[in-house]
């Protein structure tokens, strides 16, 4: 250090009434060109990893995220549809029960639902108490989760089936689905390889480089329903067939693409 400060300074001497004094003053021009470089070089590396360039040879890349989506109209239906019963025994709720029950699968059957299409998904018996604790009666509740797809005739199939029930009759909400959705699925995925190619191309222009090729792809398929709730009263009387809108249904799909970047 001390040779580099001889060699940076001046001297200056002055003479005053015989003596002199001499003094040195601090070159600061090297030092200065020495932290410009250092920062231009941190900007420099800074500005390689936000562009993606990578180091030590390996490829440089980008990844992006696109999403397609296409409407679709659903073609299967699914609800839920069963009978309650109340009687001051068990037994005579549980034989009632079952009488409405088969009742309710026949009229099913009559009107576009096959037996593969129905499955029981809930059976109860339990019983009936007042204030006091004391048991009054017993309620029965057979539950039946039909999947339907002859969507057109569900409307049909729901009031046939509510009216050989009777009172008692209980339906939860009804969800649309596609099943047959290889077509749609394909649509949604070329809209989201467009999109991830168009988001991979401006972020290569912004960086001042250009997409080559495709390093990898995941894709993430998402299939939305619709649910529509439909409500029963005892003193209404149900028409010919239970008015129900399918509507249509988004499919969608989402791809994260790797994209390699020209050197």
């Amino acid at each position: 250090m001390s040779d580099e400060t001889t060699s940076s300074t001046e001297h200056a001497t002055h003479h005053h009434g015989g003596e002199h004094f001499t003094s040195r003053r601090p070159r600061l021009t090297g030092w200065i060109v020495t932290m410009v470089t250092a920062l231009v070089v941190v900007a420099v590396g800074f500005a390689g990893v936000a562009l993606g360039h990578s180091k030590g040879g390996a490829r440089s890349t980008v990844t992006v995220t696109g999403s397609g989506t296409v409407q679709g109209v659903p073609d299967t239906i699914n609800f839920q549809i069963g009978v309650s019963t109340v009687n001051p025994t068990a037994t005579a709720a549980l034989s009632e029960n079952d009488a409405k029950v088969r009742a309710l699968e026949a009229a099913l059957l009559k009107n576009g639902v096959t037996r593969k299409e129905m499955q029981t998904s809930g059976l109860n018996i339990y019983d009936n108490t007042n204030n006091q604790g004391v048991v009054t009666g017993f309620t029965v509740q057979d539950t039946l989760n039909v999947t339907m797809h002859k969507v057109q005739r569900a409307g049909t199939a729901i009031d046939a089936a509510a009216r050989a029930v009777g009172n008692g009759v209980q339906l939860n909400g009804v969800s649309f689905t596609i099943t047959n959705d290889s077509s749609l699925l394909r649509a949604a995925r070329i809209r989201a390889i467009d999109n991830a190619r168009l988001a991979a191309g401006q972020l290569a222009k912004a960086g001042g480089t250009q997409v080559t090729s495709i390093v990898k792809i995941t894709d993430n398929e998402n299939q939305s329903s619709g649910i529509y709730y439909p409500t029963f009263s005892a003193n209404t009387a149900l028409h010919a067939s239970v008015p129900i809108q399918t509507g249509s249904q988004p499919v969608n799909v989402q791809v994260t693409v790797i994209y390699s970047l020209a050197s």
